[in-house]
């Protein structure tokens, strides 16, 4: 019989790419997290990893493991929400992660929908920073966008947010109502790091005007990313980030999804419903950047 315990160290392995990541993700010395591999293949008789230096990469095996792994963790984690489910009243606190405009705009809002016996643990974290912190088991929910094809997870769709343009002050288009983003072609651009989901957005909607942007600079910082546009640079930038008026809006909109994230199997946990539910009503409220289109609602 597989330890599933030990399905949870092969997993953090597999995330994190090293024992001391893995054994710090997990809480274990580095030590222990060696001896639950080797007892792990020593259950089923496979070797899992490989390894060059301190980097491991999964085997075949490993790999095969791993995707059972993740529907042993779904499982276990949705049996833990119908034992709740059949417990006392909701009570209790949850963890959740968002990035700053979201704490603004949905997280601190949902604080005043929920019940008097819910509380929330508010965390600030960027987007690339909220999914490991989710899959690693440090919050409950995450605020973010929705990672690609990662069946640990379970999304809600809260909301989209538009990007506009963020030019110079003497810029020739700055005055213009809205404008095609391959106008901005030749210019010198600042985007987020890479990892950055709202890196991705920038991109995606540059490639899909007809070109590459020439980046300068790279920061993941709104505030930096604006100094530096007025030191020269274009951006696009989440118009929630941005001081009022100074956006122009693109003719073919750009926009990040935002979507409430938890564990697979734990969004049935009643309290982690609760606070789903909540952030979905904030979200449908004046002042948010609105609900998601039909199509970005589709999973």
């Amino acid at each position: 019989m597989i330890d599933p315990r030990r399905l949870r160290v092969l997993r953090a392995l597999a995330d994190h790419g090293t024992v001391t990541a893995a054994g710090r993700a997990l809480h274990l010395t580095p030590s222990a997290v060696s001896q639950q591999l080797a007892a792990l293949e020593g259950e089923v008789g496979h070797e899992l990893l490989r390894r060059r230096g301190r980097r491991v990469w999964l085997t075949a095996a490993g790999e095969l493991l791993v995707e059972h792994a993740d529907a042993v963790m779904g499982e276990l984690e949705r049996a833990e929400a119908r034992l709740a489910l059949l417990g006392a009243g909701l009570g209790g606190v949850v963890r959740v992660a968002a990035f700053s405009t979201a704490i603004t705009r949905v997280v601190a809002p949902a604080v005043r929908e929920l019940p008097g016996d819910v509380a929330l643990e508010v965390r600030e974290a960027e987007a690339q920073q909220a999914l490991p912190m989710l899959l690693d088991g440090e919050i409950d929910v995450a605020v973010t966008m929705r990672p690609e094809g990662d069946r640990r997870v379970a999304s809600t769709p809260l909301y989209s947010e538009l990007f506009d343009a963020v030019l110079p002050a003497d810029h020739r288009l700055r005055g213009a109502r809205a404008l095609d983003l391959a106008d901005l072609a030749e210019e010198e651009w600042v985007v987020p790091h890479a990892g950055n989901p709202c890196r991705d957005v920038v991109l995606e909607a540059c490639r899909a005007a007809g070109f590459r942007p020439r980046t300068r600079h790279a920061s993941d910082d709104f505030t930096a990313q604006l100094a530096l546009v007025d030191a020269g640079a274009v951006a696009l930038i989440p118009r929630t980030a941005l001081p009022p008026g100074r956006g122009v809006g693109l003719v073919v909109p750009a926009a990040r999804h935002v979507f409430a994230l938890t564990r697979r199997g734990r969004e049935e946990h009643p309290l982690i419903a609760a606070v789903v539910a909540a952030l979905v009503a904030a979200a449908g409220q004046p002042g948010c950047a609105g609900p998601l289109d039909r199509q970005c609602r589709k999973s």
